[in-house]
C-alpha cells in the first residue's frame, strides 16, 4: 500500500529532543531543544531514510523547504551562518538539520555534532522561540 501522510510517525529520539514548530505542505518542522544554538529539523511527512528515496517532486520541494526554514531562522536570529545537514547516522528517519551559527558559539567554526552537552531551553524560552519560529515560517 502507498504511504499516506496519516501514517506519518516521528522517529521516538526526535520526539524527545525537540519541540513542534510547524507543519509545511511537506516537512514537520521541530526545534532542537537545545539552547546553545537556535537548530530546527525538518523532517519529511514520507517513509524515506535517505535523500534519494524521495521522489523528484518530494526533493524539489524539500530543497525550497530547507531554503524557506534557512532564510526565517537566520532572519530571526541574525546568524552568521545556516549549516544544513543530513546525517542520520542514529536516528534513521530522514531528517535535514538546519543550524543557526555564530563566530561565538562553543563550537564553532566546527561542527555541532558531538561537542558539549545540549542544554535545554528554559520552558518558556522554548514556548517563545517556537511561537517566533512558527509565526515566520507558515504564518
Amino acid at each position: 500500500a502507498p504511504f499516506r501522510m496519516s501514517d506519518f510517525k516521528l522517529h521516538p529520539r526526535l520526539e524527545a529532543d525537540t519541540a513542534f514548530v510547524a507543519d509545511l505542505p511537506l516537512c514537520r518542522v521541530l526545534a532542537m531543544n537545545d539552547a546553545r544554538y537556535p537548530w530546527l529539523i525538518l523532517v519529511p511527512r514520507r517513509e524515506a531514510t535517505e535523500l534519494h528515496d524521495l521522489n523528484a517532486r518530494d526533493r524539489a520541494l524539500l530543497i525550497e523547504q530547507i531554503a524557506l526554514a534557512s532564510e526565517k531562522l537566520k532572519a530571526l536570529t541574525g546568524a552568521a551562518k545556516i549549516n544544513v545537514g543530513a546525517l542520520g547516522n542514529l536516528v534513521p528517519q530522514l531528517h535535514i538539520h538546519v543550524i543557526a551559527r555564530n563566530a561565538s558559539d562553543a563550537a564553532w567554526p566546527g561542527p555541532v555534532w558531538g561537542h558539549g552537552t545540549p542544554i535545554p531551553y528554559a520552558p518558556d524560552a522554548l514556548k517563545d522561540f517556537v511561537k517566533r519560529l512558527g509565526t515566520a515560517i507558515a504564518p
